[in-house]
This record gives C-alpha cells, sequence and structure tokens, in this order.
C-alpha cells in the first residue's frame, strides 16, 4: 500500500502501530478525525518513503520525533491543530525536499538555550531549499525572530507566525523574501518601525502585523511599491503620523485595516478612488476633516468604519451610492446636520451607529423599509420628532435613543407620546392666518402704489400750466 486516506471521518483512539509498519507508505492522510495518542518515536525509520504525511485536526499528543527527520523524501509535513507539545526539532531542517511544514496550533515550543532568545530552529529550515509554506502559528514560542530569516529560500510564499508570544524588532532582512506573497506577524510582541525593507516584497498580497507594538510613521514608500497588496492590516499598533497619499494607487486593495493608531490628519482624497474596496476600517485614531462627496464613491464596499475620530459637517448625501454597504459606524464624531434621507436606499444595510454626534432634525422614516438592519443607534445626539415604529423599528430599544433633545413616540422607547393630531391641526390654523396676512399685505401694497401712481400724473401736469401761462395772459391796458 502507497497511500491511506481515510480523512474527515470520526476515527477515535490512537493510530494503529501497525499502520507504521507498511514501509511502501507514501501518502498518510487522517485529516480531521479525533485521533489521539503519540506518534512512534522511530516513524521516519519505519516509513522511510513517505512523501505526505497529513495529521491536522485530530488530539495527538507528545512530541514530534527527531526521527522524522529520517523520512528524507517528505515534501509535505501537516501536524497542525493538534496537541503537540515540546521543542519543535531543528533536525527538519535536515528535509531538503520539504515544501509545506505546518505546525500552528499546538503547544509547541523554540526550545531556546540560556544563552539565545532567538528562535534558532526557523535557522535550521535554511537548508529546505525548496519550503514555500511555513504556518506555525498559535504556538507559545516566546522569543526573537532571527536575523537569519532572511536566508530561508527564495521560493518561500507564505509566512504564518501569529499567536506565537514573539517580541524584538522585524528583522530588515525579511526583505529577501522575494516571493512572499502572505506575510503574516499578528498578535504578537513585535516593537520598532516597520522595516522599510518590506517595499522590496513586490509580489506582497496580504500583510498583517496587526495587534503588535509598532511605533513611528507609515513610510509612504513602503506601501507605493507593493502594487499587488490586496490586503493590508496593521491595525492595533503605536503608529502615528498620515495615513500615506499613495495608498490610493494601490488599486489592487480589497481590505484596509489602520483602526486603533495614533493618526492624525484628514484622509487622503486618494483614498476615494479605490473603487473595488470592500471593507476600511479607520476607527479609533485621530484623524479630522469632514466627509468629501466621494465618500459615496466606494460603491462595491460592505464594511465601514471610521468611528472614534474627528470628523466635522454634514453626512453627505451622496452616501446613497453605498449600495452594498451591511457595516456603518460613525459614531464617536463631531457630524453635524441631518441624517440624509438616502440611508433608506441602502437595502443591504444592517449595522448602523451614529451616536455620540451632533446630527438633528428627525429620524428619517425611509428607514423603516431597511428590512435587513438589525443594530441602530443615534444616542446622544440633538434629534428630535418622532420615531419611526415600523419595519426594523419594532425590535429596537431605548438604548437605540437616548440622550437626545426632543424625541417622540411609543412609550417603549421612554419618551414622551407625540401629538400628531394638535400639531397637524396648529399647522393648519398657522396655514390659514399665513395666507389672510400675505392677502392683506398685498392689498395695502397694491393700494398704495395706485395712489402712488396717481400722485405722480398730477405732479407731472403742474409744470406744464405754468409754462403755459404767459401765452393766455392778457395784454396790459393803460390807464386812460
Amino acid at each position: 500500500m502507497e497511500m491511506l486516506q481515510l480523512s474527515v471521518n470520526n476515527l477515535m483512539g490512537s493510530i494503529p502501530t501497525s499502520i507504521f509498519n507498511i514501509s511502501p507508505l507514501q501518502i498518510m492522510s487522517l485529516v480531521l478525525n479525533n485521533l489521539s495518542g503519540n506518534l512512534p518515536s522511530n516513524i521516519g525509520l519505519w516509513l522511510p518513503n513517505l512523501y505526505a504525511i497529513l495529521l491536522g485536526g485530530n488530539k495527538l499528543t507528545g512530541i514530534i520525533p527527531e526521527s522524522i527527520s529520517n523520512a528524507s523524501q517528505l515534501i509535505n509535513l501537516g501536524l497542525g491543530v493538534n496537541a503537540f507539545m515540546g521543542p519543535i526539532p531543528k533536525s527538519l531542517g535536515n528535509l531538503q525536499l520539504l515544501e509545506t511544514l505546518k505546525l500552528d496550533e499546538n503547544n509547541l515550543t523554540s526550545g531556546l538555550s540560556s544563552s539565545s532568545p532567538e528562535l534558532s530552529f526557523l535557522t535550521s529550515l535554511v537548508n529546505c531549499r525548496h519550503l514555500q509554506r511555513l504556518h506555525i502559528s498559535l504556538n507559545p514560542l516566546d522569543g526573537i525572530l532571527p536575523t537569519t530569516i532572511g536566508n530561508l529560500t527564495a521560493s518561500l510564499e507564505t509566512i504564518y507566525v501569529d499567536y506565537c508570544g514573539i517580541r524584538g524588532n522585524i528583522p530588515s532582512e525579511i526583505g529577501n523574501l522575494s516571493n512572499l506573497a502572505f506575510l503574516n506577524l499578528a498578535q504578537n510582541g513585535f516593537i520598532g518601525f516597520i522595516p522599510s525593507t518590506v517595499k522590496q516584497l513586490g509580489k506582497l498580497q496580504r500583510l498583517y502585523l496587526h495587534n503588535n507594538k509598532l511605533q513611528g510613521s507609515i513610510p509612504n514608500d513602503l506601501l507605493c511599491h507593493l502594487r499587488n497588496l490586496g490586503d493590508l492590516r496593521l491595525n492595533q499598533n503605536e503608529l502615528s503620523g498620515l495615513i500615506p497619499e499613495c495608498l490610493g494607487n494601490i488599486t489592487s486593495l480589497r481590505y484596509i485595516y489602520l483602526d486603533s493608531n495614533k493618526l492624525t490628519s484628514i484622509t487622503p482624497i486618494s483614498l476615494w478612488s479605490l473603487k473595488d474596496l470592500l471593507e476600511i476600517n479607520l476607527s479609533s485614531n485621530s484623524l479630522n476633516g469632514y466627509l468629501p462627496p466621494q465618500f459615496g464613491s466606494l460603491k462595491v464596499a460592505t464594511l465601514i468604519d471610521f468611528s472614534m475620530n474627528q470628523f466635522t459637517r454634514k453626512i453627505p448625501s451622496t452616501i446613497i451610492g453605498l449600495q452594498n454597504l451591511v457595516k456603518l459606524s460613525l459614531a464617536h464624531n463631531k457630524l453635524q446636520g441631518p441624517i440624509p434621507d438616502s440611508f433608506g436606499s441602502m437595502v443591504s444595510l444592517e449595522f448602523l451607529d451614529l451616536s455620540y454626534n451632533n446630527l438633528s432634525d428627525v429620524i428619517p422614516k425611509s428607514l423603516e423599509t431597511l428590512s435587513h438592519l438589525s443594530y441602530f443607534n443615534v444616542s446622544f445626539n440633538r434629534l428630535s420628532g418622532q420615531i419611526p415604529n415600523g419595519g426594523p423599528f419594532a425590535n429596537f430599544t431605548i438604548q437605540s435613543f437616548m440622550s437626545n433633545e426632543a424625541l417622540c413616540g411609543v412609550p417603549k422607547f421612554q419618551v414622551p407620546t407625540c401629538h400628531t393630531s394638535s400639531l397637524h391641526h396648529l399647522t393648519r390654523r398657522l396655514t390659514l392666518a399665513l395666507y389672510i396676512c400675505l392677502s392683506i399685505a398685498f392689498i395695502i401694497l397694491a393700494t398704495t402704489f395706485v395712489l402712488l401712481f396717481i400722485k405722480c400724473q398730477r405732479g407731472n401736469k403742474t409744470p406744464t400750466n405754468v409754462d403755459l401761462l404767459p401765452t393766455i395772459t392778457p395784454p396790459r391796458i393803460t390807464y386812460q
């Protein structure tokens, strides 16, 4: 037997020892079962012809045997999502044909020595000249990336080293991995700056550096060279300064996460030219300025979160262009003016948070047509008028409308009842009075105009008579 494929069943218990005696075996795939127990210490000696051993998604325990390096034909080693413990064997570097190494989601350690905190097993992988995929996420490695990471094979395409407790700086040598497409160093303890050498990774498609302690600005030329970048996540760091202007030139971008940093100034106008952007999150920064009319040009976007900033002025009516938007949060800003009635046309909207602003006027009744809207919050504004009660508003509570000026509606919202009939009657009376006043003013104005016209006509005849007086006066007669 050369191939054993029993993946995605409900197999339990240990892997029978007899399976490891099948020396011609080349592929063993037992992925996604409930297998437990240890791997035999001589696995590499008993199965020398293996080129793929895939045991991910089980409950296997114990250490990874050093002897696995004796299976010199091994191309694919997949032991992820188990409960393996102990150090990652440095002997893995002897697998010179290895292309895929997946050890993620275990309890593996780095085997640090007392003299060096560096992850030395990564140095041993320099010998694996065909390595393309390196996945060691979610292990308590608790060390420092060695500068030798830049000596890994140029064929390396993916590195996933997130949630590993790695500290220190990101080595600038990482820029040597010229074929890298996915780089995930998120959820660690990295400090210092983003290496400028990252701009050398021209084939990079995903850059995940979020949830670290990185500082400094986002270098403008860092992003300008990453023309294939589709997913950028630098959120939850300590980055400061401006959002690079050239971000809008990377037309391949689909996801931008820069939230929870210390970014300042306005958003670059080029950002709105990313017509294919799906998600953008700039929340929890110190961005200011206003939302331009081009805000509505992100026509395919499904998530926009600009909350916890200092945006001012009105919400542009061009927001009607965001027909695919599912989640929108503009909370905790300084926005003013009314809520645009065009929100009622955004039929995909499920989440809308406009709380903690200076919005005024009424809540548009058009929002009743948003059948998918499940979260709505306009608390802490200056809204007035009736709270709509149709459509999704039937499911909302007082938590959505707290601390506004003069809202009214049904009792469940804990606001005064709207006196719609009295208000309508008062409106009719005011309208009638206005018509009467305007009519009287028109009559007075017309009468005044006629009188002035007559007076002007009479005034024009008097000088004519005076001029003619000398011609009609009788001649003088003497006393005699």
